[in-house]
């Protein structure tokens, strides 16, 4: 399966229960498109470059996975639907 590095970052004016049922929802769909999660690291709050929907800071996580196609489509698709996630960036790894 091909390897992918997708970043995400969750708005922080939520409760922090809250922003972590996000992380997982969103790690989930990997997983339950029969993708698996390599590398997971949480970078935390950290200020935003600007703002973004009025926001000023946001929940960094970075998750390098390996999916299919198909399940990288779906995670694009629920994360610009999803309220709580400002931005996200999905890029596609080089093949070993």
């Amino acid at each position: 399966m091909p390897k992918y590095e997708i970043m995400f970052i969750v708005k922080t004016t939520m409760e922090a229960d809250k922003i972590k049922k996000t992380i997982d929802n969103m790690k989930s769909i990997i997983t339950d498109g029969k993708g698996k999660i390599v590398e997971e690291k949480t970078m935390g709050e950290r200020k935003l470059a600007y703002p973004i929907k009025k926001e000023l800071s946001g929940y960094y996580t970075v998750l390098t996975v390996e999916a299919n196609p198909e399940t990288i489509h779906e995670f694009d698709r629920k994360a610009q639907l999803s309220e709580s996630i400002l931005r996200h960036l999905i890029i596609k790894l080089d093949e070993e």
